[in-house]
């Protein structure tokens, strides 16, 4: 089995009326090469008449967002064109690359009814040799998303290979990544190369993993050794399952930019200003 490093414990970090807990980076943790930064909004329930998700246009650059809706929805802009409005079992992976301009926020009919809400997002680095690559967009609904079903088990598989399924969003880093939604009672257990960072959050339920309790919101950390990682549901869970080889390389970020340098976040900010990311048009 996979040696357990630490656990890391999220902070609570409220955006606006959002209930937000921050995963990473953390006291406890600054990244998981090439994992940075995961936000993890809700679980809450929206009045009717709701002013929505606070994400108005931002620009990013040098980095990958993965958005996971679980419940509620979220709409995308971006300066490249793209616009979607995706539900709860949806997924969104976008590769902002030399840079680019989005937002998300709340359709029009969850602003208007309401309801439950419960996002995350996940930041994945890319390498120095892609930072300014063409930015890219895709999202997917839950029906669009190949899984592995088995007895009390559905796996999404969202990029890479798992027991021959291939996930429909093509990572440059190499990132293999899957949803675990595990009922209770019953296991899930992934071979991982020894080599790779694996990313494992805990989003709902309880688990055994080790012979260790562990608790909805834990962020787990793990040796780089050979080993299964296997674990055992005690409360129907949902887990955010990820690997992939570390980049590496230097990390230099400063607000939405995720650079080598201290240069290349100057240069980002300045690209911006020029009007470099693209035109806003919606």
């Amino acid at each position: 089995m996979r040696n357990i490093k630490q656990i890391h414990q999220p902070h609570y970090a409220p955006i606006r009326d959002l209930v937000t807990y921050g995963v990473i980076p953390t006291r406890t943790l600054d990244y998981l090469d090439p994992f940075l930064f995961l936000n993890h909004h809700g679980y809450q329930v929206y009045p009717k008449n709701n002013q929505g998700l606070p994400f108005g246009p931002h620009p990013h650059r040098g980095m990958e967002t993965v958005t996971f809706i679980l419940d509620g929805d979220i709409k995308h802009q971006d300066s490249t064109g793209h616009t979607s409005v995706m539900k709860a079992g949806g997924v969104q992976w976008m590769t902002a690359g030399k840079g680019l301009i989005h937002a998300e926020t709340s359709s029009e009919e969850f602003m208007k009814e309401g309801g439950a809400l419960e996002i995350l997002q996940l930041w994945i680095n890319l390498p120095a040799s892609h930072k300014m690559m063409e930015p890219q967009y895709k999202g997917l609904d839950k029906e669009d998303i190949p899984t592995i079903s088995k007895e009390g088990v559905v796996v999404q598989v969202l990029s890479g290979s798992v027991e021959g399924v291939q996930g429909p969003f093509e990572s440059v880093t190499g990132v293999t990544f899957t949803t675990v939604s595990c009922s209770a009672g019953y296991s899930w257990s992934m071979d991982i190369p020894e080599e790779d960072t694996i990313f494992f959050y805990i989003v709902r339920g309880n688990i055994r993993l080790n012979d260790r309790l562990i608790e909805k919101r834990n962020l787990v950390e793990f040796d780089y050794q050979e080993g299964k990682l296997s674990f055992d549901a005690i409360e129907d869970s949902y887990i955010l399952l990820g690997h992939c080889k570390p980049l590496d390389e230097p990390v230099v970020s400063q607000g939405p930019f995720v650079m080598n340098t201290e240069e290349e976040i100057y240069q980002a900010y300045s690209d911006y200003q020029r009007g470099l990311f693209g035109r806003w048009n919606f």
